[in-house]
Formats: structure tokens, C-alpha cells, sequence
């Protein structure tokens, strides 16, 4: 297992790598990625009208990837712009926009580096477990410094992970299979997980079984990418956004949100 302490530019470049190659089959993850698409948009749409008003945001989603929740909140009505560190991700997610005639800027970017300028939107989301991705405090501090840069005061910071507090206590090896389609055209996903000693982190191989054909039966083509993540508990999260500047960073679980991962809720500090 990778356990080094640094290197998070190389290690960024790999996560650009790992979303390079998912993306053409990112959607098969989900057994309905469009259905997806407009149940996450609408949980994260109550949330930010609850917080920020009924009228439409400049949204911000600096960890897009192929669109699932810009697409969604773009849906809803939001002005919303992308970015991911992965090139293909980011061109995937303006396809998936342009689909659906929707206006969406995206780009390839950073979110450690979002070339955007102060106070360019009222919310900023980094859903889907993407923040881990960064392994030392020191760049999820500099992330964090960079989506409230880009925030105007008041503004919304919206965080999804999974569930680390309880993932931590059990350091599962494996996710269960997940399945797209049906039939010969069946695909099916699923993880295996290997854990440093301490439990901060732990490298992820993704396998995806494909099939050859449309009309094979048994004949798979078999795709495994990997990556690395750090298992951020609630606490240490909130504390990094808080000592990033953020006022009351505060979680809500999916049966409160209706998102499907633990969601945590910030405000950039609103001038007197």
C-alpha cells in the first residue's frame, strides 16, 4: 500500500489519471444514472433554497466529474459551473450538459487552483466522496481556501463524503457488486479496499466487468483503476473547514438531506 505522507501533486495526477479512464463508463456504476442525476439535483436544490432563498444560484460543483450533480442542479433551474481535475471527466460532463440543452460552463481545473475570481458564486459544491482524494492537511486546507475564496460572503459550502466514522470502525476490504443493465448487457461494478495500519486511508482497486459484445453472454472485458483515499472522519472534516475560515460547518445525514451520502453544510462568513 502507498503510505506516504506527501505527495499529493502526484498523487493528483494519478486521481486525474483514475477519472481519465472511468469516465467513458462512469454511468455504469448506477443501474440508472439519469434517474441519479435528477434525485441528487433535487436534494441538493432543497438544500440550497433552504439556505440561501427560493431564486435560482450561481452554483459552482469544483469536483464534477461527469456531470451527476451540475447536470442535476442545472436541471433544477441553478447557473452552474464545473470543473474537474480530470480532463475527460470535465469534456464528458459539457457533452452531458449540451444533451440535454442545457448552458453549463465546465473546465479541466484544480480545486486546489479554481481560476475563478473572488466571490464568483453562491454556493460551492464538492460532492461524491472527491475531497478525500486530497491525503494531507495541507492541500485540504488549500482547497478549502480556494472554494471560499471563490464564494461571496453568505455564501454556501456544500461537502459530501461517505461515511467514514462508521467506515473506519469496520475497514471493510470490499464493496458489494453493483449492477447496470440486464442481461447480456448486464455490467457490474464493485471495489476492494486495502487499509493502512492506522486506518487514515486506504487504496482502492475499481473493477468493472463489461461485456465484450452486446450479445455476448460470458465474454467480459474487464476494466480495474485505482486510487487512493483518505477516510475523513465527521469531526476532522469539520474542523478543517472551520480553521479554513467557514461558519458553522455542520453535517446532515441522508435521511434528514435526502442526498445519499453524510452532507456537510458551511457559510462563508457575511460581511456586517
Amino acid at each position: 500500500m502507498n503510505d506516504s505522507n506527501g505527495g499529493d501533486d502526484g498523487n493528483n495526477a494519478s486521481v486525474a489519471r483514475f477519472y481519465d479512464q472511468l469516465a467513458a463508463d462512469y454511468h455504469l456504476i448506477y443501474d440508472d444514472w439519469d434517474g441519479s442525476t435528477e434525485r441528487q439535483g433535487r436534494a441538493l436544490d432543497t438544500v440550497i433554497r433552504a439556505a440561501l432563498g427560493p431564486e435560482p444560484a450561481a452554483v459552482l460543483d469544483c469536483a464534477c466529474g461527469i456531470g451527476t450533480q451540475a447536470v442535476g442542479l442545472a436541471l433544477r433551474g441553478h447557473r452552474v459551473t464545473g470543473t474537474d481535475i480530470s480532463p475527460a471527466a470535465a469534456a464528458r460532463a459539457g457533452r452531458e450538459a449540451a444533451r440535454r440543452g442545457l448552458e453549463m460552463p465546465v473546465r479541466a481545473a484544480d480545486m486546489r487552483a479554481l481560476p475563478f475570481g473572488d466571490g464568483s458564486f453562491d454556493v460551492v459544491v464538492c460532492a461524491d466522496n472527491s475531497l478525500p482524494h486530497l491525503l494531507t492537511d495541507e492541500h485540504l486546507l488549500t482547497a478549502l481556501g480556494e472554494m471560499r475564496r471563490v464564494l461571496r460572503d453568505g455564501g454556501l459550502l456544500l461537502i459530501s463524503t461517505r461515511p467514514y466514522d462508521q467506515i473506519r470502525r469496520s475497514r471493510p476490504v470490499s464493496t458489494a457488486p453493483q449492477f447496470h443493465g440486464s442481461g447480456a448487457g448486464r455490467t457490474v461494478t464493485f471495489q476492494l479496499w486495502d487499509w493502512s495500519e492506522d486506518g487514515e486511508r486506504y487504496d482502492l482497486e475499481h473493477f468493472q466487468l463489461i461485456p465484450a459484445r452486446d450479445d455476448a453472454c460470458g465474454d467480459w472485458r474487464v476494466e480495474v483503476r485505482r486510487t487512493t483515499y483518505r477516510a475523513l472522519t465527521e469531526g476532522q472534516l469539520a474542523a478543517l473547514v472551520a480553521e479554513a475560515g467557514f461558519d458553522g460547518p455542520a453535517w446532515r445525514q441522508p435521511e434528514d438531506s435526502g442526498f445519499f451520502q453524510p452532507l456537510l453544510t458551511a457559510r462563508r462568513h457575511a460581511a456586517p
